[in-house]
This record gives structure tokens, C-alpha cells and sequence, in this order.
């Protein structure tokens, strides 16, 4: 599965590293970012172009963590999750232009999207909720991700 994420700056991957130090029995996650829009199973040339089209003239954006909260029955994967939430205007913005361009994915994006930046899943996951968090940043730019491989395969800066 390819997706359109925006990378989180470092010090809002240590405030979730930090949250996750917390935890004893979940699944933490190592590597943090910030699902703008999946992308689907196709060609990842072809889905970063049809990206960067609609990205085309977006102008950087602020983004903010806000606290940490959790998905309790997500639809898919080990329950619960605990994640940053992010307040983000523009993401939103952009999130509903790409879903004009590529089909929402049922139950987790269009209306029914929460930007967030996952912590950890499973196990005590949810022993993180409702705890303060707070972090700001630009977002600069965008990578398309290779989940099969857990790397960004190109990046899109914004103008």
C-alpha cells in the first residue's frame, strides 16, 4: 500500500517516543509520520503523479499535536491505539482535495479522517490516553511511502 504522508519533525517523533517509554506491553512504533491521504496498490510512479498534481501550488501549512487519543476499535489491526492528534487546517484541505482525486478509504478517511501520528498499538496502548501533548510545526513537505517496504520511495516539497 503506497500513501501521501508528511513527515513529523524530530521533536515531535521523541514526544511520541517518550509517551511510548510508558508502555509495557504494546506495539510501539518506531517510525512516526502523518498519513495525509493512502494511496492505494498501483504503480508508485503513476500514484505520485496524480499526487503531485493535486499538490501542485500548496503552500506550506502549520500543523500542531494537541494531546494523545485512541482508537479503540480500529478497523483494522491489533486495539487499541494510542496517537497524537493533529490540528491542521491545511491537511484537511489537502486531505479532502485528494480524496476528489483518489477514492477515500471506507471508515478512515473523507469525513470519517482524524489526523494523527500513531504511538503505539495493542496491548496497554490505551493507558496514554488523554495525556497532554504539544508540539508545532510546518509542513514543507510530502513523501509518497512504500508501506510494503517502511520508506518513502519520493518527496514532494511544497512551494
Amino acid at each position: 500500500m503506497y500513501s501521501l504522508n508528511a513527515p513529523v519533525p524530530a521533536s515531535v517523533a521523541r514526544l511520541a517516543s517518550g509517551l511510548a517509554a510508558d508502555l509495557l506491553d504494546a506495539s510501539v512504533r518506531q517510525r512516526h509520520t502523518l498519513v495525509v491521504k493512502r494511496l492505494g496498490e498501483d504503480d508508485p510512479g503513476g500514484l505520485a503523479d496524480a499526487a503531485r498534481a493535486v499538490v501542485a501550488g500548496t503552500e506550506p501549512f502549520p500543523a500542531r499535536v494537541t494531546g494523545v487519543g485512541t482508537f479503540r476499535d480500529p478497523p483494522s489491526g491489533a486495539a487499541p491505539v494510542a496517537y497524537l492528534g493533529v490540528e491542521s487546517p491545511g491537511l484537511r484541505r489537502l486531505h479532502r482535495r485528494l480524496c476528489e482525486r483518489v477514492e477515500p478509504v471506507e471508515g478512515i478517511e473523507g469525513d470519517d479522517y482524524v489526523p494523527h501520528v500513531t504511538v503505539a498499538r495493542g496491548g496497554d496502548a490505551d493507558r496514554l490516553a488523554g495525556r497532554e501533548a504539544d508540539a508545532a510545526w510546518t509542513v514543507d513537505r510530502l513523501q509518497v511511502w512504500a508501506g510494503d517496504y517502511g520508506e518513502p520511495v519520493e518527496s514532494i516539497a511544497l512551494p
